[in-house]
């Protein structure tokens, strides 16, 4: 690596050295090289971009899914003192023309644009004018049918090789199994780019799962053993579940705020702005909102409903501890939301490929939180990387208790076929527990020879064996049928005595201690609060999120380093030459009167 880069690296940044295969990968597009970049959230991706636009002759132009990605991108770069840019629909035709001729004149170092207007015939025809440094396409998992966040637009992209192949193309995901990333490969005609794959582990997101049962108390449990006023995202399945959500949690005294596809875009766009530039604002939403949001502090993405796979999941897991400070991934899932994936898996217009691939990533996914190993290892194993057991998921911090459950198993499954495979999970307990219902009498099941024999096991046992069966292939669920449970082929020798079955507890777990926060305490916690107050009002003042002017990592290390000259406060990471002009005599005036 040049040292032209890494003192951009330390001047612009204001980071000491490059992270990870960051250096390798900035050379590279820097030389004229195509690659595609894999790289976790929060790893670093934005950079293996920037700084080789900055390094070469002209104009990076960036191709980003979402208008409120390129105005945080572009408000950060210019705190940098990077000259950069955006076109969207949000700009005035003046202010869009004002952007073009700067782009023409040379003026910009990075221009980020939609794939919508990339690929018109207007936008098509400026690029062949102007001065192009390389094209990066950020969110390159779009691109794939079988990824996250699916953009049709993005299958075009393939055009700029086409029409502009000397200029260097970097594409970038945080998602992508083996599948999607040769569908990018294919899609953008990346076959001779270098692969550049970082590790997929978090660390600091510590993964917890739990069995439903009242999810909105487990959810409060979770928020205030550890993160009371802390920033955070909540995904639920439904919009009327967010909105129901959002309201009862703003009524237990939480900033909560509903985000979905059915809301005006004022709204969205006025929430989306609260949750960026507030402390302490929890977004509870549909997975219409998060791709490409920038917040480093979110402390926080709990999970009310099961994912859609384990893309997803990881996807949006991924928006919680950017800034590498610890952080939770917290899920509540049942068998219902097993059913519910797999009618919408099969109620969907798509093909039947796509639909047995749905099927395949679902089921990944259910043995992830099934799983009685370590939740990490199984995650990064989906990914293609091998690991050691973390020590930071829930199994590896309260392993669980496993036990027998073939016999509990051969008379949930005897129960499912005396009862001709076309009753719900509800009804076929009601037979095991021996109860006297309406529905019992009806179909006279209280004469066959499964009635009663289940009494051992409460209900709420019997439903985690039947979840369990279901995740072990024992059993399926007919959608056609209302949720109907039906034996598979894996039942036979089950039933027969011919395999065991082993279970795991579903015993609640005990709560956990917090996690989340600055970390500080006495003196350091006031003036952390301190440094925060400043940064609003600079934030304010300058109408750009907090963390625009500086995350909370760098605050952090403000207050333990207390720096009391400017040279003392350049050598902090994340302040680089332009922040330290700008804020620096501030913040020493800061430190300086919380001391006195």
């Amino acid at each position: 690596m040049s040292d032209t880069a890494l003192s951009l690296l330390q001047r612009i940044y204001g980071y000491p050295a490059f992270r990870g295969e960051q250096a390798a990968i900035v050379a590279h597009v820097a030389a004229g090289g195509d690659a595609l970049v894999l790289m976790p959230t929060g790893g670093g991706k934005s950079l293996c971009y920037q700084l080789p636009a900055l390094l070469r002759a002209g104009t990076g132009v960036v191709v980003s899914p979402l208008i409120a990605l390129m105005h945080d991108q572009v408000a950060a770069l210019r705190e940098l003192g990077v000259a950069a840019a955006y076109l969207n629909s949000s700009l005035t035709p003046s202010a869009a023309a004002g952007v073009e001729q700067d782009f023409l004149a040379g003026r910009l170092e990075l221009l980020y644009v939609a794939p919508e207007r990339l690929l018109t015939p207007r936008f098509l025809e400026l690029l062949t004018r102007a001065s192009v440094a390389l094209f990066a396409i950020d969110e390159a998992h779009c691109v794939s049918q079988w990824g996250h966040d699916f953009r049709p637009e993005y299958l075009g992209l393939s055009a700029l090789h086409e029409r502009f192949p000397a200029v260097p193309r970097i594409a970038l995901t945080a998602t992508a199994d083996a599948l999607t990333r040769q569908e990018i490969i294919d899609r953008l005609d990346l076959s001779s780019a270098r692969l550049f794959t970082a590790s997929f582990d978090r660390p600091n997101i510590r993964y917890t799962v739990v069995e439903k049962g009242d999810t909105r108390r487990q959810l409060l449990d979770f928020l205030r053993a550890g993160h009371a006023g802390d920033a955070g995202i909540v995904y639920c399945s439904s919009r009327r579940k967010v909105d129901e959500t959002a309201d009862w949690l703003a009524g237990q005294g939480f900033t909560a705020l509903p985000y979905h596809a059915g809301m005006n875009t004022a709204t969205r766009q006025r929430h989306q702005e609260r949750f960026l530039r507030e402390d302490g604002v929890v977004m509870v939403a549909t997975i219409a909102f998060g791709m490409g949001i920038d917040k480093p502090d979110v402390r926080f993405v709990a999970h009310l409903d099961l994912p859609h796979s384990i893309e997803g999941y990881y996807q949006e897991t991924g928006r919680a501890g950017r800034d590498g400070a610890a952080a939770d991934a917290w899920m509540a899932w049942g068998l219902g939301d097993v059913a519910t994936q797999r009618r919408f898996i099969e109620e969907s217009e798509a093909k039947e490929a796509h639909k047995r691939m749905a099927h395949g990533k679902l089921d990944a996914l259910l043995g992830l939180v099934e799983t009685a190993a370590c939740r990490r290892q199984l995650l990064l194993r989906y990914f293609g990387e091998a690991s050691e057991p973390c020590g930071n998921c829930d199994n590896c911090l309260e392993p669980p208790t496993l036990w027998d459950g073939t016999e509990a198993a051969r008379k949930a499954l005897s129960a499912v076929y005396r009862t001709g495979n076309r009753f719900g999970v509800g009804h076929v307990i009601d037979v095991l527990l021996g109860k006297a219902t309406d529905k019992i009498a009806q179909w006279e099941h209280g004469r066959l020879s499964v009635f009663g024999i289940g009494r051992e096991l409460d209900e709420k046992r019997w439903r985690a064996v039947f979840r369990q069966l279901v995740i072990q292939g024992c059993l399926d669920i007919d959608h056609t049928a209302y949720g109907a449970l039906k034996l598979t082929e894996a039942a036979r020798p089950v039933l027969r005595g011919e395999v065991p079955v082993t279970f795991r507890e579903t015993a609640p777990r005990k709560k956990g201690e917090r996690r989340a926060g600055p970390g500080l305490l006495g003196p350091d916690a006031a003036l952390f609060d301190h440094l925060r107050a400043w940064r609003r009002e600079a934030a304010a003042d300058h109408d750009v999120p907090a963390y625009v002017i500086l995350h909370d990592a760098t605050l952090k290390e403000i207050v333990a380093r207390k720096p009391t000259t400017l040279a003392e406060l350049a050598t902090i990471p994340g302040i680089g030459a332009r922040k330290l002009d700008a804020y620096g005599r501030e913040i020493l005036a800061c430190l300086s009167g919380a001391a006195s």
